[in-house]
């Protein structure tokens, strides 16, 4: 039902789910971890601080922001927070 409901929409709002590639993932993987350790940087924040303020383990805040790691939500989420950002969905 949930898939079902996932293509619906997908073809209401017009949006090409069998677009979306491993090699474009991989992409978004790399940015969003170059994103979180720049501005993790910006506010000189150690690494290792972050993923004790986020309660994740220092490998996977490694692996995240080398791009290595496919992170869920809540620990993105967690990660944000500490940073003083937010999750958002935006225009592609």
């Amino acid at each position: 039902l949930m898939i079902n409901n996932i293509w619906r929409d997908s073809l209401i709002y017009g949006i090409e789910l069998s677009a979306i590639s491993s090699s474009d993932r991989q992409n978004e993987r790399i940015r969003i971890g170059k994103l979180i350790r720049q501005i993790r940087e910006e506010r000189n924040i150690e690494a290792r601080d972050l993923a004790k303020l986020a309660k994740i383990d220092a490998a996977n805040l490694s692996r995240i922001e080398n791009g290595k790691y496919s992170v869920g939500i809540d620990i993105l989420s967690k990660i944000a927070a500490v940073l003083g950002k937010k999750i958002d969905l935006v225009d592609i």
